[in-house]
C-alpha cells in the first residue's frame, strides 16, 4: 500500500522584531509598494499606515528614502540587476522594493553599510513571500555597497528616465539640453512663493531669508514646515513654483477684467489673478480639489467665483476678457517634486491626454470675447501636449493668432522663450539657484468677430 505523500508545510513568516530605524524603513517600503501599484506619491504617504504612524525625524527619514529610491529608480535597478542572475519573479515584486530601498540608502543618503543592510534582511523576513529571499538580499545589499556611489556616477544621466520620455526630450530639445534635463530631476526642488503683494517683495525676502528671482518669485532654502513660516497663517504668500507663476503674468494688467480660470485648483493661478483684481472665475471639475483652493482663497483673504464642473460641459454666462487652461497633462515638468512620475506614467497617458487638451482649447475660446487672450498651459515636457498642441490651435482654428512673449514678461528670461515666442521653461533653467519646473504656455488672441 502506498503512502500518501507527506504535505508541505510553509514555515511562518518570522515576527517583527525591533530594530533600530526598521519602522521607518517599514514606512518606505510601504510607500514604494502603493506607487508601485500605480498611487501618486502623496496619496500613498497619506494612505500608508506605516508612514503615517511614523514621528519626527522618523518620518523624515522614511519620506526622503522613498524619495530618493523613486527618484535614482532606474540607476539602482540597473545596478541591482548586475548582482542578479535571473530577473526576479513578478510574485517577488517586494524583494525589488527592498533591494532598491537599501540601495538607496547606500548609495543615495549615505547610511552606514551595517544599517541599511541589516534592515533589508529584517524587512524580507517579516513576510512569507520574502522570507525565502533574504540571503539573496544581504548579498546583493553588500555587493552593492562593495561597488560604492562611484558605480552610481558612472551610469548615464538618461538611466533615471523612462525610454518614452527621454526620447521625446531629446528629439525636442537636443542631447546636452536632454542631459541637463536628466541630471535636474536628481534634486529636490526648492520651495518657491508668490507674494500677494508683489511690491513688498524686498520686505518678505528680508524676513524669510529668500532669494528674490528676477521673475518675481521669492526662493526660500532648507524649508520642513512650511506652514511655521512667517506670513502663511496671514495669508501673505502661497507656495508656487516660479515657472507656474509666469503664465499669469502673461495676461498683463487684468484690473477689473473679467478672467476665466479652467482646471484652476488648487488655485495658485486663480490667487494671483484675484491679487491683481481681476474678477475671477475659477472651474475645476474636483469637488475636494475645489475645497482646497476655497481655503487657500479664505487663508489670503482673496475672492474668487468657484464653479465645480467639467469644462467641456459648461459655459459662462458671460463671455470673458481672459481665459486661463492650465491643462491636465502628464506633469513631466514636475518630476523633481514628484519623483514617482516616471513610474506611474506612460506614453499611453501622453497619447490619451493630447486629444484631451486639443478639446479644451476649442471649447475655452468659445468663453471669449472677440480680441480676448487665451493662455494655453501645461506643467509638460513633452512637445505634443505644449510645442504641438499650440501649432495644431493655430492650424484648426480659423482666426486664432499667437503673441509672442517679450523677455521682459518672464523677468528677463530669454532662454524662456522659444523660436515660435512662445514659453518653454525647463528645470535645468535657473540651474545654480536651484532650477525651475518645466513648463509651456502659449498666448493666443482670439479673432475679432
Amino acid at each position: 500500500m502506498q503512502k500518501r505523500p507527506e504535505k508541505q508545510r510553509t514555515a511562518p513568516a518570522a515576527p517583527q522584531i525591533a530594530i533600530q530605524g526598521l519602522d521607518a524603513r517599514r514606512g518606505a517600503l510601504e510607500v514604494l509598494e502603493r506607487v508601485r501599484g500605480g498611487e501618486p506619491m502623496d496619496e500613498a504617504l497619506a494612505r500608508s499606515r506605516s508612514f503615517t504612524a511614523l514621528e519626527g525625524s522618523d518620518r523624515g527619514f522614511a519620506r526622503a528614502m522613498a524619495s530618493a529610491t523613486l527618484r535614482r529608480r532606474g540607476s539602482l535597478d540597473h545596478l541591482i540587476g548586475a548582482y542578479i542572475d535571473r530577473p526576479l519573479p513578478r510574485k517577488a515584486a517586494r524583494v525589488m522594493d527592498i533591494l532598491r530601498l537599501a540601495a538607496a540608502q547606500l548609495l543615495v543618503l549615505g547610511t552606514p553599510d551595517h544599517a541599511a543592510v541589516s534592515t533589508a534582511v529584517a524587512l524580507a523576513g517579516e513576510r512569507r513571500e520574502t522570507a525565502a529571499y533574504a540571503k539573496l538580499i544581504n548579498a546583493v545589499a553588500r555587493k552593492i555597497a562593495k561597488g560604492g556611489t562611484a558605480s552610481l556616477e558612472a551610469l548615464p544621466a538618461r538611466t533615471d528616465s523612462p525610454g518614452w520620455m527621454w526620447r521625446g526630450w531629446e528629439r525636442n530639445y537636443g542631447p546636452m539640453k536632454a542631459r541637463a534635463i536628466a541630471i535636474a530631476h536628481r534634486s529636490e526642488a526648492p520651495l518657491d512663493i508668490t507674494l500677494k503683494d508683489p511690491g513688498e517683495a524686498s520686505s518678505w525676502a528680508d524676513r524669510l531669508g529668500a532669494e528674490a528671482l528676477s521673475t518675481g518669485t521669492l526662493r526660500i532654502p532648507g524649508v520642513s514646515d512650511v506652514t511655521s513660516l512667517d506670513g502663511f497663517k496671514e495669508g501673505a504668500w502661497w507656495v508656487q513654483d516660479a515657472a507656474a507663476a509666469l503664465p499669469v503674468r502673461l495676461l498683463g494688467d487684468v484690473n477689473g477684467q473679467q478672467v476665466i480660470d479652467l482646471c484652476a485648483a488648487p488655485g495658485g493661478k486663480t490667487m494671483q489673478l484675484a491679487a491683481a483684481g481681476a474678477q475671477v472665475t475659477a472651474v475645476d471639475i474636483s469637488a475636494p480639489r475645489l475645497e482646497r483652493l476655497g481655503e487657500n482663497l479664505a487663508r489670503t483673504g482673496l475672492k474668487a467665483e468657484l464653479v465645480e464642473a467639467d469644462i467641456l460641459k459648461w459655459s459662462p454666462n458671460t463671455k470673458a476678457d481672459a481665459v486661463l487652461l492650465d491643462a491636465p497633462c502628464t506633469a513631466t515638468g514636475t518630476i523633481r517634486r514628484h519623483p514617482d512620475l516616471p513610474w506611474i506614467k506612460s506614453e499611453d497617458d501622453l497619447k490619451a491626454l493630447a486629444p484631451l487638451q486639443a478639446r479644451m482649447i476649442d471649447h475655452a475660446l468659445r468663453f471669449l470675447k472677440p480680441g480676448g487672450v487665451l493662455i494655453y498651459c501645461v506643467c509638460s515636457l513633452q512637445a505634443e501636449e505644449g510645442e504641438r498642441q499650440a501649432e495644431a490651435a493655430l492650424t484648426r482654428c480659423a482666426g486664432l493668432t499667437r503673441r509672442a512673449l517679450e523677455a521682459s514678461e518672464v523677468g528677463g528670461l530669454d532662454s524662456a522663450i522659444n523660436r515660435n515666442g512662445d514659453l518653454r521653461t525647463l528645470p535645468s533653467m535657473l540651474g545654480e539657484q536651484g532650477g525651475m519646473d518645466g513648463f509651456f504656455a502659449a498666448r493666443f488672441i482670439a479673432p475679432e468677430r
